[in-house]
């Protein structure tokens, strides 16, 4: 049976994909920053389910976390790095230490994790790695640049992790969802702590104390484990895996107006060559 390892399973997408996990009978590693969050799962399924510790900017944690799961199930074959949190403010009200904190938590601790659990998985020569990214690397809404950067970097490494890890046999996906019904626009949604008034009517609406989001988003998080649990199954897990028929909609007008931009501006961009 094969052994999951996930990150940020105390609530959201997190949890849901851990209990589909778990419900099938597999082996699941979840993690979390306090373990009692989680214990319940454990609770529930002792024999497949071991609950750790883990902040994903701590490269001790993650390294035992790994070790751990390696040593009560052997291996990990699918990595789920879904630990992450929100940060909205305009990009001149960033204050640096907490968009460090962002960065090392979106970014540099999945690929952390992803580096813990590789040596294994090229030994096998077979895994997955699943990077939970976001639509909003693409749709780059205002108040969000930030966490958009965050998201837009793991992407690009995920996409040059595939191309390096294929020969190898081991995938590599970045997982995009639209709303879901999650803590991510509550509990889990930080920001600037000293907005500036001119960006009232750009970010003004997205700031955590305006947003009317929370409790209404489309998107049943156990759907979304069940549509990624079907996708690493499939044995051809794409590059990029959308989730909701919101981020279908939304990227889809992105990549429809980069590409009427593209044509637009198509004769200036190609005038740049060397001519002979």
């Amino acid at each position: 049976m094969p052994t999951w390892l996930i990150t940020g399973c105390s609530t959201g997408l997190g949890r849901a994909l851990a209990e589909a996990v778990l419900e099938r009978g597999w082996q699941a590693a979840v993690t979390a920053r306090d373990p009692r969050s989680v214990q319940d799962l454990v609770d529930a399924h002792p024999g497949t389910a071991l609950a750790l510790a883990l902040d994903v900017t701590d490269g001790d944690q993650v390294r035992d976390a790994v070790r751990a799961t390696e040593e009560r199930f052997g291996q990990v074959d699918v990595l789920v790095n879904n630990a992450g949190y929100g940060y909205r403010g305009a990009v001149e009200e960033g204050d640096d230490e907490d968009v460090a904190r962002l960065f090392a938590t979106n970014v540099h601790g999945p690929v952390a994790t992803a580096k813990a659990v590789l040596p294994g998985m090229r030994r096998r020569r077979s895994g997955t790695i699943l990077n939970i990214s976001s639509i909003g690397a693409r749709l780059c809404p205002p108040g969000s640049g930030y966490y958009a950067a965050t998201k837009a970097a793991l992407e690009g490494l995920s996409g040059s992790m595939r191309t390096e890890l294929a020969p190898l046999g081991i995938t590599v996906t970045a997982v995009e969802p639209g709303a879901f019904r999650t803590d991510f626009a509550g509990r889990s949604l930080t920001g600037a702590r000293q907005p500036i008034e001119d960006y009232a009517e750009t970010v003004g609406p997205r700031r955590k104390e305006n947003d009317t989001v929370h409790g209404t988003q489309p998107g049943d998080p156990a759907k979304a484990a069940q549509a990624i649990i079907t996708a690493v199954g499939s044995g051809r897990a794409p590059a990029l895996l959308l989730l909701g028929t919101d981020a279908l909609a939304a990227v889809g007008g992105v990549l429809d107006a980069q590409r009427a931009e593209l044509e637009e501006w198509r004769e200036l961009s190609a005038s740049t060559d060397l001519t002979s």
